[in-house]
């Protein structure tokens, strides 16, 4: 079964079994998260959402991604490299049931 879901204001084409990287949600590991904005079910399409249909996953970890670089360039000067100090929290989630 193919789904696409709504977390966190983004959609994720989902399958059973995939793992998707959603912003940090508040869980701990090994929670079960459920999804009931369900967009897109197979080939049902909802209007907005499909309703009884749900998605679970098994939150596997928390975290952040390693820090961005940014290249900046000025004219005739060797200083082009910047690394940014943000870091995006995520949570990792593997999808476990659908339907």
């Amino acid at each position: 079964m193919n789904a696409v879901v709504k977390v966190g204001g983004k959609q994720y084409y989902v399958t059973e079994g995939s793992e998707i990287y959603v912003e940090k949600l508040d869980c701990a590991q090994g929670d079960v998260v459920t999804f009931d904005q369900v967009l897109m079910l197979d080939k049902k399409i909802g209007n907005p959402y499909l309703t009884g249909v749900t998605v679970q996953g098994e939150v596997l970890k928390n975290g952040k991604n390693k820090k961005i670089k940014v290249f900046k360039y000025k004219c005739k000067d060797r200083s082009n490299r910047v690394t940014q100090g943000h870091r995006q929290p995520y949570t990792k989630i593997k999808i476990t049931k659908i339907g």
